[in-house]
Order: C-alpha cells, then sequence, then structure tokens
C-alpha cells in the first residue's frame, strides 16, 4: 500500500514539473497601458505609456519586438508642467500627415489637471533609417489648475474631411474637448474653437481642482462609412483587478459633434453606448485607438487579466459592421488574441 501510494505521488509531482514546464514555455505579452499604432512601409509601429514613450516594432500585429523608447531623456519643458514628472510619458497618439510622422503625448502630474500635451515629429518610424530623427516640438496644449475644468492629456488628432486638423483629449474634470489645430499640426488654430464631445455629470459643489466622479477619458475619433465614431473610456484604469475601464462609443456626421449614441443621447450630456466591457478572463479593457490596415478595421486597447493578478495585456480585434453602421466586436476574440514579446 506504501508502495502504490509513493508512486501516486510520484505521478502528481510529475504532473506538476510538467505543468510548471508548460508554464514556462509560454512566451511573454506584450505588459502595456494606452496602445496606439503606426505602420510605415511593412511595419507596424506600436508606441505605450512609459518611460520616454516605450515603442515596438512588428510585421504581422502579434509578434512585437522591444525597440526602446522615443525619448532617450525627457521633453525639455515636462518639469516646467509637472514638477513631479519621473519621465514616465502618458497616452500617445500617432498620425502620418503629409509625408512627416507626428507623435502626441502627454505630461501630467497624477491625478491632478496638471498636464499638458506636447508633439514630437520624424519623417520615418524606421529606427533603423538614416533618416530617423524625432525633433519635439514642444507644448501643444496645456491644462493649469483653477484656471481649467478639463485635463490636457490623452490626445488624438484627425483630419475632418475638408483636410482641417482636429484634436480631442480630456480626463475626468468637464470632460472630453475638442480643439481645431493649424495646419502645422502643432499649433491651436486663431481664432480658437473649442468644443465639448462627452461629459459624465458633475456636481458643481466639488472643487474645480478635483477630478471628481465623471470618469471617462481617452477619445479616439475614427472616419468610417460616412460618420466620425468617438471612442473613449468609462471607470476606473490603472488599477490591475480593481479595475473598472470599458469602452463606449457614440457618433456624429460632424467632426465637431454632437456624438450620439445608438438611443439618440447626445455623449456631451452623459450619453454613450456600450462596445466592450471585461468578462470572466478580464476584469476591465479601454483607452483604445482604431485603424485601418489593409482593408481590415482593428480595435486596440489594454485589458486587465484575471489570471495573471490584473496585469495589463495589448488587444488587437478585428473590427466589423452591422447593419445600422454601428461597430461589432466578437468578444471571443478577445481571449483568443495574444501578443508575443520578442527581446
Amino acid at each position: 500500500m506504501q508502495f502504490r501510494t509513493n508512486r501516486f505521488h510520484i505521478f502528481l509531482l510529475g504532473l506538476l514539473i510538467a505543468a510548471s514546464a508548460c508554464a514556462e514555455k509560454q512566451p511573454e505579452q506584450l505588459f502595456i497601458h494606452d496602445p496606439v499604432i503606426g505602420k510605415d512601409g511593412d511595419m507596424y509601429y506600436l508606441y505605450s505609456t512609459g518611460p520616454g514613450i516605450t515603442f515596438y516594432s512588428s510585421k504581422d500585429l502579434i509578434h512585437w519586438v522591444h525597440e526602446g523608447r522615443v525619448f532617450p531623456g525627457n521633453p525639455g519643458w515636462a518639469l516646467d508642467v509637472a514638477g513631479t514628472f519621473n519621465g514616465h510619458i502618458w497616452a500617445p497618439d500617432i498620425l502620418q500627415h503629409n509625408g512627416k510622422f507626428y507623435l502626441y503625448y502627454s505630461v501630467s502630474a497624477f491625478g491632478k489637471n496638471t498636464s499638458a500635451m506636447g508633439v514630437t515629429v520624424n519623417k520615418t518610424l524606421d529606427p533603423d533609417s538614416a533618416e530617423y530623427k524625432w525633433e519635439d516640438q514642444g507644448i501643444v496644449l496645456q491644462s493649469v489648475p483653477n484656471r481649467d475644468l478639463w485635463n490636457a492629456i490623452d490626445s488624438n488628432v484627425v483630419i475632418d474631411d475638408e483636410g482641417i486638423p482636429w484634436m480631442s483629449f480630456g480626463s475626468f474634470w468637464g470632460g472630453l474637448k475638442l480643439v481645431k489645430l493649424n495646419d502645422d499640426l502643432i499649433s491651436i488654430a486663431e481664432p480658437q474653437e473649442w468644443y465639448s464631445i462627452a461629459k459624465r455629470e458633475r456636481s458643481v459643489l466639488i472643487d474645480d481642482t478635483d477630478s471628481g466622479p465623471a470618469a471617462l477619458e481617452g477619445p479616439f475619433i475614427f472616419k468610417k462609412n460616412g460618420y466620425y465614431y468617438l471612442f473613449l473610456s468609462w471607470d476606473k484604469c490603472c488599477r490591475g483587478k480593481d479595475s473598472t475601464y470599458k469602452i463606449m462609443i457614440g457618433r456624429s456626421k460632424n467632426v465637431t459633434g454632437p456624438y450620439l449614441d445608438k438611443s439618440g443621447k447626445d455623449m456631451a450630456k452623459g450619453g454613450g453606448t456600450l462596445l466592450l466591457a471585461g468578462d470572466e478572463n478580464y476584469y476591465a479593457l479601454g483607452h483604445n485607438s482604431a485603424y485601418t490596415f489593409d482593408g481590415k478595421d482593428y480595435l486596440v486597447f489594454h485589458a486587465y487579466e484575471v489570471a495573471d493578478n490584473g496585469r495589463q495585456k495589448l488587444k488587437i480585434l478585428e473590427m466589423n459592421w452591422d447593419e445600422d453602421k454601428w461597430p461589432v466586436i466578437d468578444k471571443s476574440e478577445l481571449n483568443k488574441y495574444r501578443s508575443v514579446l520578442i527581446k
């Protein structure tokens, strides 16, 4: 009997060792926040929140080579905006226009609207090219506590059907804004033209320096089907298993809005249709971008995985459209896509 028990224990030990070996062989995924993607030639480049703006390259949107950081040091103006800046740059956005790439980014004091958005410009995204050189253009827009009831982070730039560039941005406070840019894509057009494109309820009794409970951020405007689709994230990010992020959507025939959800409610008055939320495998997800690559539309975002204690993972899902021209995501794909980090 003792012999059989020992054999059983050895068998169990063998299973545990085999399972451990399989776990060790699992490729490492990309652990990132706020992913955006640009394409240069046949190569994709992904930029994310991180030290100096962390970036990666890929030929298939699955296997990603860690390329390093955009800023070897810090933007020269960062400490003047946020005295606590530690090199961690937030929420990039990448745009190709007239032969150049514009990389927008945010510097902020966490939980405050002591923030600014800057932009750096390059002729190529290929770090091996002789022409590769990021040239920082400085601050595009800045928010100041006790002056502004909006937060200058989470920028996204879209060129409208008339060729006019617009920057959407914002997090908490008085909601998400849209402002007209000059043709240089690096400065605010004069006379200034501003719009509120999404809000959630915020009491007038809350101090202006407090972010408040109106949890929404990360706008991204995507042109398709004769509409401008406004994607944004509701609720809380960056809290691992306690995150409650989800992706909401509305659309408009005009870039300036109003952006209406499926029920016809204006997103600037609390509207928004749920597009994608977490499930039993992911606590939450959000801060998305959207693209058309080689005739297919994609939704790109990060998700907090249950099996990895709420660690953030890159997700890229194909986006289809229903008969009413609203985006449709196959949620089963959420659990199938797994990025592979190549160091």
